[in-house]
C-alpha cells in the first residue's frame, strides 16, 4: 500500500477527530492534565504542558465547524469509491 496524499488526510481527520472529542474533566483531569491545573504567577514562562492544553482548547475552537463538513465529505468519498 502506497503512502498518498489521501491517506495523509484520513491521518489527519482523524488526529483532527481524537483532539476534539477529548473531554477535559472526564479524561484528562484523570491525569492531570485539566483546565485548573495550569495555574501560573505573573511573569512567569508558560509551561509545556499548558502550551499543550492551550493548542488542544484552540483547535477544538477553530476546527469544529470545518470537521463537520471534511467528516461528511470523508463519507461520501469513502461510500462512492469503496
Amino acid at each position: 500500500m502506497a503512502f498518498t496524499l489521501w491517506n495523509l488526510y484520513e491521518a489527519t481527520l482523524l488526529l483532527l477527530n481524537a483532539a476534539c472529542i477529548l473531554h477535559e474533566e472526564r479524561f484528562l483531569m484523570k491525569y492531570g492534565w485539566g483546565a485548573n491545573q495550569n495555574i501560573q504567577g505573573f511573569g512567569e514562562p508558560p509551561t509545556v504542558k499548558s502550551q499543550i492544553l492551550n493548542l488542544l482548547r484552540s483547535v477544538r475552537m477553530v476546527v469544529r465547524i470545518p470537521l463537520i463538513f471534511f467528516n461528511i465529505v470523508t463519507i461520501i468519498i469513502k461510500l462512492i469509491f469503496g
